[in-house]
C-alpha cells in the first residue's frame, strides 16, 4: 500500500488575497484549496506570507512579510516586535484602533451567528486611556540566561525586549534589566498609585520595593490585593464591568444573589448594596488568597458569604453510580453573576444553573466563542439573550470583554 506523503508547506512563500478576520487574531486566506490563517494582515489586502506552521491538514498558519496592496486601515506598528517572528502578545498593532474595534465586532457577530444562531452586531466600545500604556499587569518569561522578556508567537522562545508599549511608561525597563532565576516567570503589576510590584524569586534583592499589597480602587472602595490575585489588567474595566453588572443584575432588596468565579468580590460589593442587609450574596471562588483579600475589603458587608472551591463542584449535583445527587450550594437565587475563565461555563454548569431558575443571569466573558456556546446552551433551557455589550479592554490584541444579560422566558 502506498502511503500519501504528509502535506507540509512550512517555510513556503505564498502570495494571497486576504479575507475576513477570524477569532484568534488572524485573517482567512485561501491558496490551492487550503485555508491559510494569516497574522499581521487585514481584510482586502494582498500580501506575501511565509508559512510558519503546517499540521498537514486543511489549513496552515502564516505571517505576512510584505504588503503588496494595503488596507486604508493599516498603520505603522508602535512596537518593533509586532511583526513576523516577533512577540505573541499583540495581533493588531498594524491596525488603526477604531478599525480594531470594528474587526472585533465582526468576530463577535460571526461567533454568535455560527454557534448560537443569533443575528446580532454590537459595537466594541472604547475604554478611556487610549490604545497604549493600559496593561497594568504583565507576566514575563525568563530565559535560560536569567533574562526576562516576552514569548514569541506560539513558541517558548523568550524575546529580549527592552520595553512594552502596552505597559505603563517606565514600569518594565528596570525589571527587564535585572537577572532572575532561569526558566521562571516574573509578574509585574502597577497599582492605582503607579507603584510597581514585582513578584518573582529573588526579585526583592534587586532593588525592587518590598512585597506589599497591590492597591486598586473600583466600585467606590479600595482593594488591597496579594501578589497573584486576579484583577482586571485594564484600569478602566473594573468600574465599567461593575456598573454594567449592577444595572443588569438588579437584585431585589432582601433577595439572593450568587457571584460565581467571584475573585475578591468586585461584583459582590455591588450586589450586596442591592439586596441590602436583609438579603444575601454568595461568592464562590477557588483561590483562598482571593477570598481572604475579599473578606478584608468587604468586611462591612456581612450579607456576603464566601465559599472556597471550584464552582462546578459546588453547583453541579453529584450522585453515586450516576444517580441523581445534591449540590453543595443549593437554593434558588434571584440573580446569578458568572465570570468564568476563558473556556466559559459549559453544558453541565449551564444546566445546573438553569435548574435553579434564577430570573436573570449576567454572564461576563473574555472569549466570544465560549460566550456564544454558552448563550446557545442557555437558550435551550429557556433563557434568551436580552442585552449584550462588548468592551475593548485589550487594545492591540484580538481579545475583548463582553457582558451578556440572559433572562428567563415566562
Amino acid at each position: 500500500m502506498t502511503r500519501t506523503p504528509t502535506l507540509d508547506w512550512t517555510d513556503r512563500v505564498l502570495e494571497v488575497d486576504v479575507g475576513p478576520i477570524a477569532h484568534g487574531g488572524h485573517c482567512v486566506a485561501r491558496h490551492e484549496g487550503r485555508v491559510v490563517f494569516v497574522r499581521h494582515a487585514l481584510p482586502g489586502e494582498r500580501v506575501r506570507v511565509v508559512v510558519d506552521e503546517d499540521p498537514g491538514g486543511s489549513f496552515c498558519r502564516a505571517d505576512a512579510v510584505a504588503v503588496l496592496a494595503a488596507s486604508p486601515d493599516r498603520v505603522p506598528a508602535p512596537c518593533s516586535w509586532a511583526r513576523a517572528g516577533g512577540c505573541g502578545g499583540c495581533d493588531l498593532q498594524h491596525v488603526d484602533p477604531a478599525a480594531q474595534r470594528s474587526l472585533k465586532a465582526d468576530v463577535l457577530a460571526e461567533q454568535l451567528q455560527r454557534l448560537a444562531g443569533i443575528t446580532l452586531r454590537v459595537p466594541v466600545e472604547e475604554l478611556p486611556g487610549g490604545a497604549l500604556g493600559w496593561r497594568r499587569r504583565v507576566r514575563l518569561a525568563v530565559d535560560e540566561a536569567g533574562r526576562a522578556g516576552l514569548r514569541a508567537h506560539r513558541s517558548h522562545d523568550v524575546l529580549p525586549i527592552a520595553d512594552c508599549p502596552l505597559a505603563p511608561a517606565g514600569a518594565l525597563p528596570p525589571v527587564l534589566a535585572h537577572d532572575f532565576e532561569p526558566g521562571g516567570e516574573v509578574e509585574v503589576a502597577s497599582d492605582v498609585d503607579d507603584v510597581v510590584h514585582v513578584d518573582a524569586p529573588g526579585a526583592h534583592g534587586g532593588g525592587f520595593p518590598e512585597d506589599g499589597p497591590i492597591v486598586q480602587r473600583a466600585a467606590g472602595r479600595e482593594w488591597r490585593l496579594s501578589s497573584g490575585v486576579f484583577w482586571q489588567v485594564h484600569p478602566a474595566l473594573p468600574d465599567t464591568l461593575a456598573s454594567v453588572v449592577g444595572e443588569w443584575a438588579a437584585a431585589p432588596s432582601g433577595g439572593v444573589a450568587w457571584d460565581l468565579y467571584g475573585g475578591v468580590g468586585l461584583f459582590a460589593s455591588v450586589l450586596a448594596d442591592q439586596v441590602g442587609p436583609e438579603g444575601g450574596v454568595t461568592v464562590v471562588e477557588s483561590s483562598r488568597q482571593a477570598v481572604a483579600d475579599g473578606r478584608a475589603a468587604l468586611a462591612d458587608r456581612p450579607q456576603i458569604g464566601w465559599r472556597v472551591g471550584k464552582v462546578e463542584r459546588l453547583i453541579v449535583p453529584r450522585g453515586a453510580q450516576g444517580e441523581c445527587g445534591s449540590a453543595l450550594l443549593d437554593g434558588r437565587p434571584d440573580v446569578i453573576v458568572a465570570d468564568p475563565p476563558r473556556k466559559g461555563l459549559g453544558r453541565e454548569l449551564v444546566d445546573a444553573l438553569c435548574a435553579r431558575a434564577p430570573e436573570r443571569v449576567v454572564h461576563v466573558a473574555c472569549d466570544p466563542a465560549a460566550l456564544a456556546r454558552d448563550v446557545a446552551l442557555f437558550a435551550a433551557r429557556g433563557y434568551r439573550l436580552e442585552k449584550l455589550r462588548a468592551f475593548d479592554a485589550f487594545p492591540m490584541t484580538h481579545h475583548f470583554e463582553c457582558v451578556a444579560l440572559l433572562v428567563r422566558d415566562e
